[in-house]
Order: structure tokens, then sequence, then C-alpha cells
């Protein structure tokens, strides 16, 4: 079968913005998207340029864009594409530098690993320091320890697209492996937890599920990130923007059954009389809208049932 595969081009040295090449070229049934990449490269055009090294799956090198999803080139048929999609457009991951064609700068990828201190922590144990739930033994990875920092997840999300300072899903998958590492002493995990629930931290993260969708090793990073934010909040955490929301959210349907969209946002800013009045206009707004719920409203039917879901939550033993 005879295919044309569209490949994003860029060369700094020539190229002012990236463009399309066509490519054609004769595929049988098993060919993956890398090992077509491989042969127009010898046969066709050597100047190509794309990562690629183990083409099993492991390393996480050829990681792209194909059919604007992001895949590991390696692992994807190039008829399964052509099935889906009845075309096969290969481009570079999104939300990293561009080198060069398919090559992409990993250097920020990589700093933000770096940032979480993905090792365990050398301090000293502190008795004194009070010991916050962790898993047990049996599941305190999640998979996260599968990841082979391919990018992908980076590249899809959504977060990063407008901040570069996000964290990002990786960094932060990585960061709830050492958070739920038994070795870990109780004040240096208290101190990650402090690091990470900060700017650009645990709390941006918008829950859009794409860094999921996209892992070719099933880490399931939205997921980590939730784990790290229901430790921080067990361990006291509850400062920042994103604790507050958490917080007067459960505060609010415990209290009234539903939400009240007229509180919440004073639960999010608290005292804060700038941030109050920043929030006035929206508050109006919704007034006239008719979204602020009537106080002397009688209580919602079923309001005994929530109320017993949250004692039986409050009353389960964490682990």
């Amino acid at each position: 079968m005879r295919l044309t595969f569209h490949i994003r081009r860029f060369n700094p040295e020539t190229d002012s913005h990236p463009r399309t090449q066509d490519c054609h070229l004769e595929v049988g049934r098993g060919t993956t998207v890398l090992d077509a990449l491989i042969r127009i490269k010898n046969e066709q055009d050597g100047s190509l340029a794309f990562r690629y090294s183990c083409r099993s799956a492991i390393c996480g090198s050829c990681a792209m864009e194909i059919n604007g999803s992001e895949k590991l080139a390696c692992r994807t048929p190039v008829r399964r594409e052509w099935e889906r999609h009845g075309t096969v457009a290969v481009a570079p991951l999104q939300n990293l530098p561009l080198i060069k064609d398919l090559v992409v700068d990993m250097s920020s990828f990589w700093g933000k690993i770096i940032d979480v201190t993905p090792w365990p922590s050398t301090a000293p144990q502190k008795q004194a320091q009070p010991e916050t739930s962790r898993p047990s033994p049996a599941d305190q990875f999640q998979n996260v320890d599968a990841c082979i920092m391919c990018g992908a997840c980076v590249a899809a999300c959504t977060v990063h697209e407008v901040s570069k300072e996000f964290l990002g899903p990786a960094a932060l998958a990585k960061a709830a492996r050492f958070v739920a590492d038994q070795r870990e002493p109780s004040n240096a995990r208290q101190h990650r937890l402090a690091a990470l629930e900060q700017e650009h931290g645990i709390w941006d993260c918008t829950r859009c599920n794409f860094c999921v969708e996209v892992c070719p090793k099933d880490v399931k990073p939205m997921e980590a990130i939730i784990r790290l934010r229901r430790w921080a909040l067990d361990a006291g955490l509850t400062a920042t923007g994103g604790a507050r929301h958490i917080a007067g959210f459960t505060e609010l349907i415990g209290r009234h059954g539903r939400l009240n969209e007229t509180l919440m946002p004073l639960k999010i800013v608290g005292f804060n009389l700038p941030r109050l009045f920043h929030v006035l206009p929206l508050g109006l707004a919704m007034l006239r809208k008719g979204k602020v719920p009537n106080p002397f409203a009688s209580a919602l039917p079923g309001m005994a049932a929530v109320r017993s879901i949250f004692a039986a939550v409050t009353r389960r033993p964490r682990m």
C-alpha cells in the first residue's frame, strides 16, 4: 500500500517557520510510523531529523505528535492511523522548544524533574513530627514508577501550553512516587508537599485528563496529582487558593446539599479585602443572573442522607 506521509519540517538554518513536506512510501501491514520515518530518511531525504533508540516502547525517545495526538512512533502502526484518520500526519511534540524537524529540546522537561528532587531524602527523621497518612507498601507507587520520560504528557498538557512554569504531569507524578515512599521521613515528606502546593504546582492542574490519555505506559499522571492534593490537605496544608476551593466546596455541599455559587468565591479569597473587592463585580453579575440562592428557602430534600455520607467519610480510617 502506497501512502503519503505529511511530515512537519523545520531547519533553523534555512526556514523562518515550520513547513509540511509530503513523502510517499510503500508500506506493509506491520509497518510502524518509526519504520516509515527511518525508510524515508534512508531512501528519500537524509536530512530528516528525529529521535529513536530502543524501537520497543521502552526508552521514550520517539515520542511525537501523530495525527494530532502524542504517541510513540515505534508502537504506532501506520495502517491503524490510516484507517482511523485517513491520513498520516507527523509533527514534533508541542509545548517544548523545537530544535529541528521532529526533534525538540527536552532541557526544560528534565529541569522540572530535577526540581521535584527525584530521590529519597536523607534528612534525619524528627520524632516529634506527627506521621501523616500514606499508602500501604502494596500500592504505594500506583504505577508512577513506570514512567519512561517520553514527554508526551507535557506536550498534551493544556496548563503547560499557557504556563511554561507549571511543573507538569511527569514531574508531579515523579514527586508523588517519592512522597509515597516508605523510606521518606515525615518531616521531609511535609517539606515536599509544602513545596509542591506553591504556585505552578499541584493546584494548577485543570484535570483535563489529556496526560492520562496519551501516556504510553498507563502512568495516569493526573491521578498522581490528585493524590498529592489529598496528601497535602491531610498534612494540614490548606492556605493556598486550590486547597481553600476544595475545603469550601466540601463545606457548602455538606451544609446545603448543593453548591452555593455566591459563597464559593468568598471561601476561596477569605478575608483578603483587595481580592474581595475584585470579586464583587462577579457577585453582582451572579445576582442579576439569578445565581444567588434564596437564603430563606427551605432545606433541600435528602439533606439527612447527604450529611450521613459526609459523616461516614469523616469516620473512615485513613491509609
